[in-house]
Parts: C-alpha cells; sequence; structure tokens
C-alpha cells in the first residue's frame, strides 16, 4: 500500500473533557486499509487502530513521545466497513493514555498506551 489516500476514518462527533476525549468514528469503506484485506471480507487491521489510538491521543489529549510500550492489548470483535465506532481515550498520568473502541456489537478493542517521558 504505498499509495494511500483515504487514512483516517470521518469524525462525526468530539466529546472532550479535562483528560479524556471521546470520538465518534465512522469506517468508510473507501478507507485504504479495507483494500486487500482481506478481499470480499475486508476488516481494520489492528495496527491501524493502534495508530489511530496514538495519533488521536496526540492531537486531542497533547501526549508527546514516542510510544515506549503497550500494555493490556486486547482485540475482541473485528471492525468492518460502514460500522460506527466510538474511541475512548483517558489520560491518567503524563505518559499513560487509555483507550478502548467500541460500538453496538460490543467492545472491539483496549490497551493502555505509554509514551516516553
Amino acid at each position: 500500500m504505498s499509495d494511500l489516500v483515504i487514512t483516517e476514518p470521518q469524525i462525526r462527533a468530539i466529546e472532550q473533557a479535562d483528560d479524556q476525549v471521546s470520538l465518534t468514528l465512522y469506517l468508510q469503506p473507501e478507507l485504504d486499509y479495507f483494500r486487500g484485506h482481506f478481499p470480499g471480507a475486508p476488516i481494520l487491521a489492528g495496527v491501524v487502530q493502534l495508530d489511530w489510538a496514538v495519533q488521536y491521543a496526540r492531537r486531542y489529549l497533547g501526549m508527546t513521545g514516542d510510544i515506549a510500550d503497550i500494555e493490556v492489548l486486547k482485540f475482541q470483535v473485528v471492525m468492518t466497513p460502514e460500522l460506527e465506532v466510538t474511541l475512548q481515550l483517558v489520560k491518567k498520568n503524563n505518559d499513560k493514555v487509555l483507550f478502548s473502541y467500541h460500538s453496538e456489537k460490543g467492545q472491539h478493542a483496549s490497551g493502555r498506551l505509554v509514551f516516553a517521558s
């Protein structure tokens, strides 16, 4: 996938308070990450879900630095095109953010991002 064009979901809503943000994301079928993964039954790869959690933690919670660790990572339910999911990000301290994705189908993924100090 050298020519990625559509790499972010549509953000339909943002709710932010103190050290947390909740993003309602629409996974449009045109996302480049669905191409070839897998033909006939596309799913959103876990590495993409992690990347979005990191990007949005930086954008909305002001996190900086490289990722030093990913703790208690769980992928429970696959994400498919046309799904609307909520990404919840909670800043626990200056270097840790909890993330979780959920929808009407249940919990999709969760974990803790540890940023290098």
